[in-house]
């Protein structure tokens, strides 16, 4: 697998390993319930908020099953906004793609814009041939980003999970190589 080259560098945006200054701004969007919705496990506390900022600062993607975390920051502004997620799935080629942003940063493109660029280090310097992103069907706003990067619903699987006390609906979004560059 070839090695990552950071940080990334969109019109906007700057796309880096997490760092330790990064905590206390990643803690107040995880520790929140809205933030949370569409996540596995509850709020997380500070501690593990600590424990993940750790985990995403020491990122290896070398097989299948890791993960690169990168923290999003606006270029006119060292503020953590969010992150953006590329997972290695098992399979020739496979990946898949994941975001979540602080409350001040949602509906101003910033999610789309890491997505492309993940999509393009994926697609890219990775050689992916497939990713895909999985959401619950109530999480709206993840559904239209999915669609504004041309990714396509390939499956809706009613009840598939159930979590926070009721069954939910995942959506299964997807692009292969080939459409992500002649879109």
């Amino acid at each position: 697998m070839p090695e990552i080259r950071l940080p990334i560098s969109t019109k906007r945006l700057i796309l880096r390993r997490f760092e330790g200054r990064d905590l206390d701004a990643f803690h107040a969007y995880h520790s929140l319930p809205e933030t949370a919705r569409f996540l596995p496990g509850p709020p997380k506390s500070y501690t593990q908020s600590m424990e993940r900022v750790g985990k995403y600062a020491n990122f290896v993607y070398e097989k299948e099953g890791d993960w690169v975390c990168l923290a999003i920051e606006a270029k006119d502004s060292p503020e953590l906004l969010g992150e953006v997620v590329l997972k290695w799935l098992p399979g020739l080629g496979q990946g898949e793609l994941g975001w979540s942003l602080a409350p001040g940063a949602r509906g101003q493109g910033y999610a789309t814009e890491a997505a492309e660029a993940v999509l393009d280090l994926g697609f890219g310097e990775l050689g992916l041939h497939r990713i895909e992103a999985r959401l619950d069907a109530l999480n709206a706003g993840s559904a239209a980003l999915c669609e504004r990067l041309t990714m396509r619903l390939e499956a809706r699987l009613v009840d598939k999970w159930h979590y926070k006390g009721q069954w939910a609906t995942e959506l299964v979004y997807a692009i292969l190589d080939m459409e992500w560059r002649c879109r």
